[in-house]
């Protein structure tokens, strides 16, 4: 207790360097924590893009490149699937649910998914987190949803209408105006690509690339008209053309038939009746002879993904502890640079009675003092960026850091900070011990 007191009184002796010194501590610690903090949420952020879907089925192709070009809408597809493939599958006695999506264009860089109305049914994030409306309601014949960062940096809302530029590019020469889109709904934000992501429909994606107009009408009026019975003559029409047709399970039960809205996809999510049975699905996606196709099981597909850019987070890590190696050492430097300024007081202290190893101890509790009131800051610091910064972050760069308590990993990285100053002290603690020897209780000049 004594040795403490001592130490507290020597440092408020000298604020102007234990500050600057315990600055740079706390800026290092919090740097290293920060570092850690974001890869956490990283990585959580990252596994939990998609949830509860058990395959995703695209043309064959590599299974990273697929799980990028559908899930975080990077790259483009290998090629499409035929919709009877896609009809084939989607009636397997093994599928709950399944969804189609198809990509190709954007606005202003901006990715455009046309899809089918059940994907705001069935997609899930998180753990099993349903997408959820800001405003409005799913998309019906020419209109379109928007995810929240579209709403935000294009400044749309419901009622709003867009142009959809044919090509994912942010800068596109040509445009589908003879086809405009009005905004029907916007999603809450989610922190994953659903946020910067168009939805459409499927029969709107056709008409925009060559589509006749009149199934889709027929499609439209069927959805919008539910309970209505059909005419009898577009009854007929459809049945003499069923090779074509497919049957839509997710709407209820019901028993209508109408044309492809699409003649090809670029993949389409499905769910099981039983998960376990995913495994043995993918490899009979795989092997389907008609038309090849790769299935992927995007849970595992994420964990490949995240370890092929885990290198990245290792050089942060590295930079992080670079910097507090930078820290320790400028501690070490000015605990150095102030000894020889302090042999008159070590000199005085030998004189009322304090012996080598008090002044050994002393300078260690200095240091380790200092060490740990920076660490105290720096996990202040970090709580307080995180406070601050939390909504830039998120809308930036989609990764939600939240203000939770301090994780199994950072308790790690701060014992080894509590370490790394314990050693670091020891060195002017034992210079200061071998002066104190040499000098006694006349200091040398």
């Amino acid at each position: 207790m004594r040795i403490a007191k001592l130490a507290a009184a020597s440092l408020l002796s000298r604020k102007s360097n234990a500050v600057l010194t315990l600055m740079a501590i706390a800026i290092s610690v919090m740097l290293l924590l920060g570092v850690e903090r974001v890869s956490q949420e990283t990585r959580s952020g990252f596994a939990n893009t998609i949830s509860g879907t058990d395959l995703i089925v695209g043309a064959r192709s590599g299974s990273v490149n697929l799980l990028l070009y559908s899930v975080f809408h990077i790259g483009n597809p290998t090629n499409n699937i035929t919709w009877n493939t896609y009809q084939h599958w989607a009636n397997n006695s093994q599928v709950a649910w399944s969804v189609p999506i198809a990509l190709g264009d954007s606005v202003r860089g901006f990715p455009v998914v046309a899809t089918e109305p059940a994907f705001f049914e069935h997609f899930r994030y998180a753990q099993q987190q349903p997408l959820e409306f800001a405003e409005g309601q799913a998309f019906q014949r020419r209109e379109a949803v928007i995810g929240a960062e579209v709403a935000r940096q294009l400044s749309l809302q419901v009622g709003s209408n867009l142009i959809i530029a044919h090509g994912t590019g942010s800068i596109s020469f040509h445009e589908h105006d003879d086809h405009p889109m009005q905004i029907a709904g916007v999603l809450e934000r989610t922190g994953t690509p659903v946020d910067q992501a168009i939805y459409i429909g499927l029969r709107d994606l056709d008409m925009m690339h060559g589509g006749t107009d009149d199934h889709a009408h027929d499609e439209h009026e069927g959805h919008e008209h539910t309970g209505h019975e059909h005419n009898e003559d577009d009854h007929h029409e459809h049945e003499h053309q069923n090779h074509n047709t497919h049957q839509h399970h997710e709407h209820e039960g019901s028993s209508q038939v109408a044309e492809p809205p699409i003649p090809g996809i670029s993949a389409f999510f499905v769910g099981l009746q039983s998960k376990p049975r995913a495994i043995f699905m993918q490899r009979e996606i795989n092997t389907y002879r008609e038309e090849p196709l790769t299935a992927i099981m995007p849970g595992s597909t994420l964990h490949e993904l995240w370890r092929t850019l885990s290198g990245f987070e290792r050089a942060l890590s590295v930079v992080s502890g670079f910097v507090l190696l930078a820290g320790l050492l400028g501690m070490l430097a000015t605990i150095l640079a102030s000894l020889r300024e302090r042999r008159r007081e070590m000199a005085v202290l030998r004189s009322i009675g304090a012996g080598p190893g008090t002044i050994f101890t002393l300078l260690v509790s200095e240091t380790m003092v200092l060490t740990l009131a920076g660490m105290a800051v720096g996990v202040g610091l970090l709580y307080g960026f995180i406070f601050a910064l939390a909504p830039w972050i998120q809308s930036s760069f989609g990764i939600v850091v939240e203000l939770s308590g301090i994780s199994n990993a950072e308790w790690l990285r701060l014992a080894v900070v509590f370490v790394a100053g314990f050693l670091i002290s020891l060195i002017p603690a034992w210079r200061a011990y071998r002066n104190s020897l040499s000098d006694g209780l006349s200091m040398r000049v």
